[in-house]
Formats: structure tokens, C-alpha cells, sequence
């Protein structure tokens, strides 16, 4: 039933653009004509990845499509590659720019795509920056800036078909673009709907091969979008938001463990329902403290496990104002065996507190750390964090949070460094609620 509705969601979103579920690949051709005559495949030359490859290669070669490759981006996307992957797209100009990987892969190609469409001149005239920024991915980090320059060429992006091979980060589906800098060890995030990619194919089946850490990293990623995303929703898109976060969480709780131990086929489906659903998630709302929590953690942890450390600590924090959501999926948890039955009468800060001690449960269950310090972060990394927090470029995540931050006040002082505190010692006490 779970796996159905998942599927319904799916198609209601994104129509005949998303190809999904076991054999996607052999229905490649429905994106002939979006491809065109020419395409650079922007590809990893892992041993894991060779299967999927010449299934791409294969179909360009059927029908005459000439191409080239390039190779993607290693994890978390560095600058470097990034504008290494932007040079080969500018200088082989194809019809489409198609990205077969995970998430760094496909985000390294939305982003490389805007870099090799617009000149520094036109970018230095519509964001009023001058000609050395004009050049580089600094401009594009925040909110609406590549449609801002979209609109001034009247030039869209080199349209993309993402192949994704990883259940996860679903950035085959969404307008998320995350680059590191490795000189600071600090991510930054381009956040547009004209990064969006125009086609989208995810072969659920590609992923039973995948290593064990890929598949755990995936799933962690795909709970925090649902999560976070169901933790800062209200309004009119409450309800919508609550059946997405409900029927993935379900299908990512119930099955990580038995594709991360047991490698059930059927468990591979769901995670790529449920991670999918993630994407489906932060497209319809935004995520808050743990992602932006994890840009500061690169050196350190993946992505998806940074915000699997995190999100129990911020759940304790919003607890008094998400007691509808922690209602909600504090049955999913009982049923997954997650948390006691009892929890289904607590109330206030104590559900929340439940609901936390459950998800750091399943990080345990799947021999994961529960604290940072135990992940190998360092006090520093709590500093880190607490600064980069200050940004401008990420403060979308400060006011999509159930308790909004305002730096300005001194609440990342007073507030979100006792929930890191508590992150990094596992002592929930140093958690305080914010004044009202």
C-alpha cells in the first residue's frame, strides 16, 4: 500500500519528466528527443559505475547521438572539479549535458551548466558584481541568482537529463546545487528552480550494488529531508507535506536496516521510493539546522550521516512547537521498533525527547555513532558551525527552522550552541527551549 502511494506521489509530481523504479534504464529512449544529436555524459570511471555507463553509452550510440565524456566530480562536489567539469561543457557545447552518478555528480553538472552559459560580463551586469566574482560559483550561492541572470540574457541553462545511481540526496529531482571549498572545508548551496533538471531517470534496481556506506549515507540523507522539511512546515501545505514525509519516512525506517544488512531487493525499492519522496520534500518546503549544521562537517562526515547526528538534537529543541509531527511519526518509529509504545502518551518536550532517543536508536542499530565527538568531530567543528550559521548565503535555513534563529539577536549564542553542545556530548539537558 506504501509502496503504491509512494509511486502516485511520484508521477502526480513530476509526470512523464521522471523515469523511476527497477528497469528504468531500458526505457531511456522516452528522452531521444530531449537529448538532441550531441551530449557530453559527465560520468565516474568506478568499477561500480561501469554498468550504468555502457548502458548510457549504448543508447547514444543506437541512435547516432554523438558524444563525449567527462569526469564527474568527486564527493561533496570541490570547486576544482567543479569548474573543471564547467570548461568541458563550454568547449564541446552539446544539445543536453547528461549527469549519470549520485548527488555530487548531479550537482556539479547544475552547476557547471551555469557557469558554462553565461559569460562574466553578463553576470557582473544583472548581479551587480564585479568582473573577478563574474567568473567564478561565489555569485550563485543563496536563493533565485541564476534565474535572476536567467532572466537579464533570456538564456536558459544547457538542459540536463539526470541519471541517478544512489538512493539519497534525489538531486536528479531538485533545484539544490552543493559546492565545498576545501580550503575552509565549508559547503555553500545554490538554491534555484532554473537549475532544476529538465529530465530525470532513476533505475532503483542499479543501486542493490551498491557499497554498504553509499546505501547508509542515502537512506540518513533522505530521514533528514523528510524530516526536516515535515519539522518546518505549516500553513496551507501542511497536510501536503505531512502525507510526504509520513509514507517516506515509513518506507526509509522500515527498510534501511535490511538493505544495509540483509540487501533485500525489495528493501532497494523502497529506499529509492522514500529518498525520492525526500526530494519531493524539500522542493515543496526547506530543510533547516541539521543540513546547514552538516556544510560545516565535510572534513569529517558525509552528508547524509553529518545530518543523522544532528536531527535528533534539533528534534528535542522545536519539540514544544512540532507536536503534531513528532505525533505523527512517533507510530511509524513504534512500528519499526524504534521507540517504546509508550511515547504515544508523552507530550511537550518529553515526546520530543522520545522521538530524538529513538532516531539516535536506529544510528546505533546500524553501528553509527550517536554524538560528534564520537564521529571524530572537534570543538573547533562546533565553532565552524556556529559561524558559518551567520552567513547570509544560508540563512534560508535559520528561518525555514520551527524556532527561527535571527543571528542579529544573539540567538545562535544562545540557542544553537547548546543544541551542538548537546550534539557533540549526547547530553540532551544542554538543549534549552527559546524564550518567547
Amino acid at each position: 500500500m506504501v509502496v503504491s502511494e509512494a509511486r502516485e506521489l511520484l508521477r502526480d509530481w513530476k509526470g512523464d519528466s521522471y523515469i523511476f523504479g527497477q528497469g528504468a534504464l531500458d526505457r531511456m529512449s522516452t528522452f531521444k528527443s530531449f537529448v538532441g544529436d550531441r551530449a557530453l555524459l559527465i560520468c565516474s570511471n568506478s568499477e561500480w559505475a561501469r554498468g550504468p555507463v555502457e548502458r548510457i553509452s549504448g543508447f547514444l550510440n543506437e541512435n547516432n547521438i554523438s558524444y563525449g565524456k567527462a569526469l564527474s566530480a568527486r564527493p561533496n562536489c570541490p570547486r576544482e572539479d567543479l569548474y573543471r567539469v564547467a570548461l568541458n561543457i563550454k568547449s564541446h557545447d552539446p544539445d543536453c549535458v547528461i549527469a549519470l552518478g549520485g548527488g555530487s555528480t548531479i550537482d556539479c553538472a547544475k552547476a557547471a551548466s551555469v557557469l558554462a552559459t553565461y559569460g562574466p560580463s553578463e553576470v557582473s551586469e544583472a548581479l551587480g558584481v564585479d568582473w573577478g566574482s563574474a567568473s567564478i560559483v561565489e555569485p550563485y550561492f543563496g536563493t533565485g541568482m541564476v534565474t535572476t541572470v536567467r532572466e537579464a540574457t533570456g538564456r536558459d541553462i544547457y538542459p540536463i537529463l539526470a541519471v541517478q545511481t544512489a538512493s539519497g540526496s534525489a538531486a536528479h529531482l531538485t533545484k539544490y546545487s552543493n559546492i565545498t571549498d576545501p580550503m575552509v572545508d565549508q559547503k555553500k548551496l545554490i538554491v534555484d528552480e532554473a537549475v532544476v533538471p529538465g529530465g530525470a531517470l532513476f533505475d532503483y534496481g542499479v543501486t542493490y550494488d551498491a557499497p554498504r556506506s553509499l546505501v547508509l549515507d542515502g537512506g540518513l540523507d533522505g530521514i533528514a529531508h523528510l524530516w526536516e522539511v515535515f519539522m518546518g512546515a505549516s500553513g496551507a501545505g501542511y497536510e501536503k507535506i505531512k502525507r510526504i514525509a509520513s509514507v517516506g519516512m515509513e518506507l526509509i525506517l522500515g527498510n534501511l536496516r535490511a538493505a544495509v544488512a540483509d540487501r533485500e531487493a525489495e528493501a532497494f525499492t523502497a529506499l529509492g521510493l522514500g529518498t525520492d519522496l525526500g526530494g519531493y520534500a524539500i522542493m515543496v518546503g526547506g530543510t533547516n539546522g541539521p543540513h546547514l549544521g552538516s556544510f560545516s562537517l565535510v572534513d569529517v562526515l558525509s552528508h547524509g550521516r553529518a545530518c543523522a547526528i544532528l536531527y535528533p538534537y534539533y528534534t528535542a529543541f522545536f519539540a514544544e512547537e512540532i507536536q503534531d509531527q513528532l505525533r505523527t511519526i512517533a507510530p511509524i518509529m513504534e512500528r519499526t521498533g524504534l521507540i517504546d509504545v509508550r511515547a504515544a502518551g508523552l507530550s511537550g518536550r518529553a515526546l520530543g525527547d522520545a522521538v530524538a532517543e529513538g532516531m539516535m536508536r536506529l544510528n546505533g542499530s546500524l553501528s553509527f555513532p550517536t554524538t560528534l565527538r564520537e564521529a571524530g568531530a572537534t570543538e573547533g567543528h562546533l565553532e565552524r558551525m556556529l559561524e558559518a550559521a551567520k552567513n547570509p548565503q544560508l540563512r534560508m535555513k535559520l528561518m525555514n527552522m520551527p524556532v527561527p534563529m535571527d543571528p542579529e539577536a544573539g540567538d545562535i549564542e544562545r540557542y544553537m550552541a547548546g543544541v551542538l553542545k548537546a550534539a557533540y556530548t549526547g547530553d540532551l539537558r544542554y538543549i534549552t527551549a527559546k524564550e518567547k
